[in-house]
């Protein structure tokens, strides 16, 4: 008797909804997790951004805030500080009066000086600290030397008798140009320029200046007005300049240093 053929084992044409179910679940995962980031507490982070704000910028902040739901592509706030108007500051009485005592002795020095100031020797300018004189150095002294000529002196005195009665400070500066000098008065330019310096000093207290009130001081060619590399330029160089200070002496503060 013939066998009977197994019958063929019955084919599962529906395995395919197991992938599928799989790749349901995986692109549901996907959407929960991307809602998730691009929902922020909008009111935390207002909390935040106000309390950085205020910290740097002195800018009020708030406290209030709700959970929200933004675009994630929204550009974020930005504070802008606000620009606070700077106050006026006014020149007291006192430094209004000094200015103005200042340029009157200004006025009377370039008045006595008038010959010189016309022949462009002697030139007369206000700055921050008050009034300066220029002195060409040809005018006080002679080449390399730090003795003043009897014409100077007659100038200087009467420069010396505005300046006396007041108590405003006086700064005299010696300046030479960039040639140098050395023999054994002069080493250097920095001695010419300080010795050109108290010579003036030195005419001012014989002339009945108050000694505290003056400072001397030499700077060489350090502190150049024009170009060293023409004759003229180093004339206008070669100066003296007188700075009646109209500003008030600052009141020294001990300094605490803390360990």
């Amino acid at each position: 008797m013939a066998r009977k053929k197994e019958e063929e084992e019955h084919e599962n044409h529906e395995r395919w909804l197991v992938s599928y179910a799989d790749f349901i679940t995986l692109l549901f995962a996907f959407f929960v997790v991307m809602y998730a980031l691009s929902s922020i507490n909008e009111g935390k982070y207002r909390i935040l951004a106000d309390s950085i704000v205020s910290a740097f910028h002195s800018v009020p902040g708030t406290t209030s805030g709700a959970q929200v739901v933004v675009n994630a592509e929204a550009p974020m706030p930005v504070a802008i500080p606000t620009k606070r108007p700077q106050p006026e500051v006014k020149m007291d009485e006192t430094s209004r009066i000094n200015r103005e005592k200042v340029r009157n002795m200004a006025k009377d020095i370039k008045s006595i000086l008038a010959p010189l100031v016309q022949e462009g020797k002697v030139r007369v300018t206000e700055g921050a600290r008050g009034i300066t004189v220029e002195i060409n150095a040809s005018v006080l002294f002679a080449p390399g030397d730090a003795r003043l000529d009897m014409t100077a002196i007659k100038a200087l005195v009467a420069v010396g008798q505005v300046v006396a009665p007041s108590d405003f400070p006086v700064v005299v500066e010696g300046h030479t140009d960039n040639l140098p000098i050395s023999n054994p008065q002069f080493p250097s330019n920095w001695e010419l320029s300080g010795a050109r310096a108290s010579s003036v000093v030195r005419l001012f207290i014989e002339t009945g200046v108050d000694p505290r009130r003056l400072t001397a001081t030499g700077y060489a060619d350090q502190r150049p007005v024009a170009d060293n590399a023409t004759p003229d330029g180093r004339q206008r160089n070669r100066r003296v300049a007188i700075t009646i200070e109209s500003q008030n002496p600052d009141n020294p503060v001990e300094v605490n240093v803390v360990p």
